[in-house]
């Protein structure tokens, strides 16, 4: 027996995050054990665990998904842990010592903010280099440094960069809260002369980001505010803080933002400017601030940005404009590493791209975002990359070098440092891309926020992108963490707007709460509020999730209760404005003969339906958190805007009135209609007048699949999902798409991009489709939260010789697979978990494979 994948609020060994409790959790594996019998956990404040603060005794009710531990969370303090487990047949095993440490809590700051003296004029001001020389005068056991700067900072000590994480300190709703990072220094610092440094750039905060074009949407400073915790040998402490004896002076970053890029000028580096030979001629002494247009500081939320990935490139191109293009093989998010020995002086310009256009390269899709790194050579030979902002990109222009050389590149990969959970595998390759183009979809736009695209004058966390994903995301990744920062951000922007739920989270907007028409409560959109945590806790079974969100959930509901209060039946949204089935392909025709953005399913009808979804979510939510009132209150309001759906978009012989393919995915997949049957049909005959190629948008389309396939269209499902020409799935990766696009056409059969204005090649919400696969194609649902017991029904089709999944689930690694025989039969192979049950529903559409079909199960 092995315990395994032991987690503290779902991250392994967390430092410094914003706490005010803490929930273990743990995998058990390896043993031929079925059931967990009891299980003990153990809480010390030593690693040897003999200052013991807390022991469940063996207990045969501790649940591996989450215990939460039922002690007072003290500031600075870090906290060990164990597991034991004891099977069924007698195996026991104990886990590794694991733990997690607090950041200051409520402690308050003896650090000031500063800020450097000279004016800032926006993205172009002088960006500070920061020091502060320190001595210790006794040998360190521990310390810590709390710290924030904005926007994004780097920090070194006696020269050396702490940590490998970038970009922090992330993005969020600034102006609501801040966050500071937390870092382990003990093993940096040295008895004697210490050196501490910082750099600042712009970040998200500062510099030119959001709609439009706004520049500094949250400060117009740089700051930066640190605290250094230092503990002795001899038992006593000291604290270093940020004061006015800090100085400061003007870094070689010359420019940056996340849309624009960055240029640096090595010839302005000040050598040594972190160590403690440095001798501080010139430097000008901080100035102590108070950022009132920022949040209070609180401990992280974000987990850490880091270069995940390394690509090598594949391929250096010379196109006919003569431009010298690097090829990585694969549209990413992130920069480019280089080796750099070019004459002082030099200017050398990177540029990103997505797409090349008759063999040359492009990047007006990006519209007015820049997206460049200039390197100003101050010659001598270096590694360098751009630090302060990212970029989606495949293909990247190099200009300044005379003899570019493929080795002397890196693919640096950036997203949130998140474990990833899930594959799939099948016999045909086009169907194995389209999977990886949908995971590399995900990594690029979890970028600590969930984004739309990582690549143009955009990136912003767009609500209806994430809700649609969410599932997908689940399956592929362990995103516990990373959505609950995000739905943090999210009610924090929404109490502020009484109820309602921005479009894009974080706003990045000084006009709260009277926001431009996008912006506004749009169904489908903001109810991400509902959508998103429900889906957490259905896939990791803790429901602290819940009850972080509860209050932003009903709050949501009850903003719709009141706009439709205005409405005859009070029961039905019909007003404000939504985007409706996005980028769906049956809309009204524009003057070029295209199909408007909005779809043709009626808005009204769409944001209905999401009433009675989101109410009856918080209705679940409610019964979950033990919250009886509200359950039968929201239960009892979904029914009544069901009711009302009825009456106004159905006959009364339960005929859908409106005939779009979107129309009836919804009506079957929120249950508006007793009538399945029929919408199903109706669906189904759309299909078929469509020569089986769908018309759906951002609303509709993550639905199809699996409505289909779950009321008893599995081969209509693969009919639809095998299609290769436009639109399709398979349609982009039969255009050599390494991640999802957009729009169904966004490069058109010849190769051409079909639209600039708004035309993403790394835009994930299609990539749902990834949840199908998972669920319907090969078979595994979680049937109870967290997969404490599973539903596993693949669904074999003869398009395909075998399919495979795997996740690592809360409960451990789940597996179903299938694959056609010689003879004709199926084989089913599922591998399940300790500790839970498993349902198997064989495939019942083919007569020959049911009777002749042969199955293994192991557990």
């Amino acid at each position: 027996m092995q315990i395994k994948s032991c987690k503290t609020n779902h991250m392994k060994n967390p430092l410094g995050f914003h706490m005010t409790e803490a929930t273990v959790s743990w995998v058990t594996a390896n043993t031929l054990a079925k059931r967990q019998l009891v299980a003990r956990v153990k809480v010390a404040l030593d690693p040897d665990m003999n200052y013991q603060i807390y022991d469940t005794d063996m207990d045969a009710y501790l649940d591996s998904r989450g215990v939460t531990l039922p002690i007072k969370l003290e500031p600075r303090t870090r906290y060990y842990w164990t597991v034991t487990v004891e099977g069924d047949n007698g195996d026991t095993a104990t886990s590794e010592v694991n733990y997690f440490e607090t950041a200051k809590m409520d402690e308050p700051w003896q650090a000031k903010w500063l800020s450097p003296p000279w004016e800032q004029k926006g993205d172009d001001c002088d960006h500070p280099y920061v020091r502060k020389q320190f001595a210790l005068s006794k040998k360190v056991t521990e310390a810590r440094i709390y710290m924030t700067g904005m926007g994004i900072y780097e920090l070194f000590l006696n020269g050396n960069r702490v940590g490998d994480e970038v970009l922090a300190p992330c993005c969020n709703a600034y102006d609501a809260w801040v966050q500071y990072q937390t870092y382990d220094v003990t093993n940096a610092l040295t008895q004697g002369e210490n050196a501490i440094g910082v750099m600042l750039a712009n970040g998200w905060a500062k510099g030119r980001f959001g709609l439009g074009d706004a520049h500094a949407p949250y400060t117009n400073r740089f700051s930066v505010i640190c605290e250094m915790h230092v503990t002795y040998e001899d038992g006593t402490s000291e604290i270093i803080c940020t004061d006015d004896s800090w100085l400061c002076k003007p870094s070689p970053i010359l420019f940056d933002n996340i849309y624009d890029g960055v240029i640096y000028d090595a010839n302005k580096e000040i050598p040594n400017w972190c160590n403690t030979s440095f001798a501080e001629t010139d430097w000008q002494p901080m100035q102590i601030i108070n950022p009132q247009e920022l949040g209070p500081l609180t401990a992280r939320l974000s987990l850490p940005v880091k270069c995940m990935e390394e690509i090598t490139p594949i391929e250096l191109i010379k196109t006919p404009a003569g431009e010298t293009v690097i090829d990585l093989g694969q549209n990413m998010v992130g920069w480019l590493r280089m080796r750099i020995n070019a004459p002082k002086g030099t200017e050398i310009k990177i540029s990103h791209g997505e797409i090349m256009q008759n063999d040359n390269f492009y990047r007006d899709n990006l519209r007015s975002a820049i997206a460049t790194y200039t390197y100003i050579a101050d010659g001598t030979e270096k590694i360098v990359e751009p630090r302060f902002s990212f970029y989606g990109f495949r293909y990247a222009k190099i200009e300044g070098i005379d003899n570019v050389r493929l080795e002397d590149f890196t693919g640096c990969v950036l997203y949130s440092e998140l474990e990833t959970t899930g594959n799939i595998t099948t016999s045909d390759q086009r169907v194995n891309q389209l999977f990886k183009n949908a995971l590399w979809g995900h990594k690029g736009n979890f970028l600590d926020v969930p984004t739309d695209c990582p690549q143009r004058d955009e990136r912003m966390g767009w609500t209806g992108d994430t809700q649609v994903f969410t599932g997908t995301a689940m399956f592929n990744m362990n995103a516990y963490a990373f959505y609950v920062k995000f739905l943090h951000d999210l009610y924090e922007d929404q109490r502020r707007c009484d109820g309602m739920v921005p479009s894009v989270v974080p706003l990045f907007s000084h006009n709260r709460p009277q926001e431009p028409g996008g912006m506004v409560g749009c169904c489908a959109w903001a109810d991400c509020a509902t959508i998103v945590p429900m889906e957490v806790y259905q896939h990791t079974g803790d429901d602290t999730v819940l009850r972080k969100q509860y209050q932003s959930m009903k709050d949501w509901v009850d903003w719709i209760t009141r706009k439709c209060a205005k409405d005859k039946t009070g029961y039905l949204w019909t007003e404000g404005f939504h985007f409706g089935d996005w980028l769906a392909l049956d809309g009204d025709k524009d003057e070029h003969g295209r199909p408007g953005v909005f779809g043709g399913t009626p808005t009204s009808y769409l944001a209905s339906a999401f009433y009675r979804h989101s109410s009856l979510l918080v209705a679940e939510a409610a019964e979950i958190l033990g919250y009886k009132a509200d359950a039968e209150k929201y239960a009892e309001l979904s029914a009544n805007v069901r009711e009302a759906i009825q009456g106004e978009y159905f006959t009364a012989d339960g005929k859908l009135k409106i005939d779009t393919q979107t129309a009836y995915i919804i009506a079957v997949h929120f249950n508006l209609t007793d009538f399945k049957a029929d919408m199903v049909a109706g669906l189904k005959k759309l299909l078929e007048a469509n020569n089986m190629h769908l018309t759906t948008g951002f609303i509709g389309t993550p639905y199809l699949c699996r409505v289909l396939s779950n009321n008893g269209e599995s081969e209509s499902a693969y009919e639809l999902f095998f299609q290769e020409d436009y639109p399709s799935w398979l349609y982009p990766v039969s255009m050599g798409a390494t991640t999802i696009w957009e729009r169904w056409n966004s490069v058109l059969p010849d190769g051409s991009i079909s639209d600039t204005g708004m035309n993403s090649l790394n835009h994930y919400a299609y990539g749902s489709i990834a949840e199908w696969m998972y669920r319907d194609m090969c078979g595994i649902n979680p049937d109870e939260p967290g997969f404490k017991r599973i539903l596993l029904k693949p669904e074999p089709n003869e398009r395909l010789q075998f399919a495979n999944a795997e996740v690592n689930t809360a409960m451990g690694l789940v597996k179903c697979g299938w694959k056609y025989n010689e003879d004709g039969t199926v084989t089913i192979e599922v591998e399940v978990p300790f500790n839970t049950e498993a349902e198997l529903v064989l495939p019942c559409g083919d007569r020959k494979m049911l009777e002749a079909g042969s199955y293994s199960f192991t557990a």
